[in-house]
């Protein structure tokens, strides 16, 4: 008895695991290219979740008409951090930029939309708060250069690793 339920619980498993790559790798339709539907990765910072701007910030991305497609909440750990941010490990800022993700809670997301890495740019202002475009998420929610509410890919490129960091099965 004991072992048809294992073997039922694995097979259910399988199944859910198949129907998800299946969905997945469908999601980059050649129909979405046609498009321009892309794909970006935004992440809500410490400082953001820390003062409860998680809300308002995902209530801001669904009015702009983007899809969520994939949410997490998570911590880095210093390694992850480390490696997220590889790119800038011989710049002076590089020891505090993981220190900061890695000092509370963050929530990433995987975006769809025509042309979402340009939009999503747009919709988060520029890095500096103070610089920031009027009502973009930075210029709303960010404290200074550091503290600045939102990060996002900058490029098709950057986009698919940085979605792979977090959701692995997404990309392929």
């Amino acid at each position: 008895m004991k072992t048809k339920i294992l073997i039922g619980v694995i097979v259910l498993a399988i199944t859910l695991v198949t129907i998800d790559i299946y969905f997945t790798n469908h999601i980059f339709s050649s129909k979405d290219k046609a498009k321009n539907i892309e794909y970006t990765l935004a992440i809500v910072k410490p400082d953001a979740v820390q003062s409860k701007k998680t809300g308002k910030i995902i209530d801001r991305i669904e009015n702009e008409n983007f899809e969520i497609i994939k949410i997490k909440k998570l911590r880095l750990t210093p390694k992850q951090a480390e490696s997220f941010y590889s790119v800038h490990k011989n710049k002076p800022f590089f020891k505090n930029l993981v220190n900061y993700m890695t000092s509370g809670s963050i929530v990433v997301m995987v975006l769809q939309k025509e042309n979402a890495i340009e939009e999503w740019r747009k919709l988060m202002g520029s890095t500096n708060p103070e610089e920031a475009e009027e009502n973009s998420l930075r210029n709303l929610f960010g404290t200074d250069i550091e503290k600045n509410a939102v990060h996002g890919s900058d490029s098709p490129q950057t986009s698919k690793k940085e979605i792979y960091f977090f959701f692995p099965s997404f990309i392929k």
